[in-house]
């Protein structure tokens, strides 16, 4: 993991010195040194206090009815704050608790599971598709239930460039289902509890949102399938991809 140093993490960090937990496609995701909580932080926010409050409060709205659509046992508490950066830029940081014994959907892998703990999953992931599709009817929105994943900025920049659009595509409407999940992630609990960590807002035209909310909303079809193999055991999502030991996980493994 990288060291970042920034003004930004002086709310949460003596020293202003956090680690670089994640990435996705627009956020950076840090964890504090007590472990105890994530801090995910938009560089392109930045600005004076007025604009940073109103971003902060879109995102504090948002997130309020995307745990509203998913309903508590499926979502976590999200926080937010404001806070000036070392470039003297003010920015609406998110807070979330972090999970030490979570994994996301991505890095599980369902072979090891029983059948009782696949059914167990295909239910939750079932029930969470029926709450997405009940509130895209609603609002003609829904939260991202799949995310990406960037090791760091540049690898995020080459993942934007225009030649790498057709890969992009194929993830999105073929490799990313539900079951390969960055955003979903699976609890070590008795109840083997699926959240989501990811609230945040569409931020492109109102064009760009419809469409990009009715292709979510057929690919909720696909995702139907995918659980349909699972229940049966026959994971096609997963098994063409033999899992490495760093991705695998036991949830009978009691470390």
């Amino acid at each position: 993991m990288t060291l970042h140093v920034d003004d930004v993490f002086a709310p949460l960090d003596h020293d202003h010195v956090l680690k670089r937990l994640a990435g996705g496609n627009e956020t950076d995701v840090y964890w504090t040194d007590d472990r105890r909580y994530v801090v995910k932080l938009k560089y392109d926010l930045g600005g004076n206090l007025s604009q940073a409050l109103q971003w902060a409060r879109w995102m504090r709205e948002v997130a309020d009815r995307y745990t509203s659509c998913l309903g508590e046992r499926h979502t976590i508490p999200n926080h937010f704050i404001l806070a000036r950066g070392s470039d003297g830029h003010i920015y609406p940081l998110a807070i979330q608790p972090f999970l030490p014994d979570a994994r996301p959907l991505d890095a599980l892998n369902y072979h090891t599971l029983t059948p009782e703990q696949r059914a167990i999953v295909a239910l939750q992931l079932s029930e969470i598709l029926r709450r997405a599709h009940a509130f895209y009817h609603t609002t003609g929105s829904m939260p991202d239930l799949y995310g990406q994943s960037a090791r760091s900025n540049d690898e995020r920049e080459r993942m934007k460039a225009i030649n790498r659009l057709p890969q992009r595509l194929w993830s999105f409407l073929v490799e990313r289902t539900v079951l390969r999940s960055h955003n979903l992630l699976l609890l070590r609990d008795p109840d083997m509890r699926i959240v989501l960590i990811d609230y945040d807002p569409v931020r492109r035209s109102r064009l760009y949102r419809l469409i990009y909310f009715a292709v979510r909303r057929i690919l909720l079809l696909r995702d139907l399938a995918a659980i349909a193999w699972l229940r049966c055991g026959i994971d096609k999502t997963v098994s063409d991809r033999a899992p490495t030991p760093q991705t695998s996980i036991s949830l009978h493994d009691p470390s």
